[in-house]
């Protein structure tokens, strides 16, 4: 069975599932901290990666709105490591808007 990228690492995975299940409104400020950090550590993308990457058929869950899209591919573009880390800021930010 082929693991989707985000399953590689448990933590990731965890990550991304809370954020898939979290308010719209939670989703982008997940996004705008996954943009951050990828800029922090000079992760970017071009614009045709962008618009590319929006213009095929949608079938992933994160697919259907473009900023989050765009928040994925940088994700995906970070070293695991800062994948990780990310992750666990993630969870964190969820945690705190679950609170609320």
């Amino acid at each position: 069975m082929n693991k989707r990228w985000y399953d590689i690492d448990p933590t990731v995975s965890l990550a991304v599932s809370l954020m898939r299940n979290a308010n719209i409104m939670s989703q982008y400020k997940c996004a705008d901290l996954i943009v951050q950090k990828s800029r922090e550590n000079g992760i970017d993308l071009s614009e045709n990666i962008l618009t590319d990457a929006f213009n095929y058929v949608l079938r992933r869950w994160y697919d259907t709105d473009q900023k989050i899209a765009e928040s994925f591919e940088y994700l995906k573009l970070m070293p695991e490591s800062l994948q990780k880390e990310v992750a666990i800021e993630l969870i964190s930010l969820l945690q705190e808007e679950e609170v609320v």
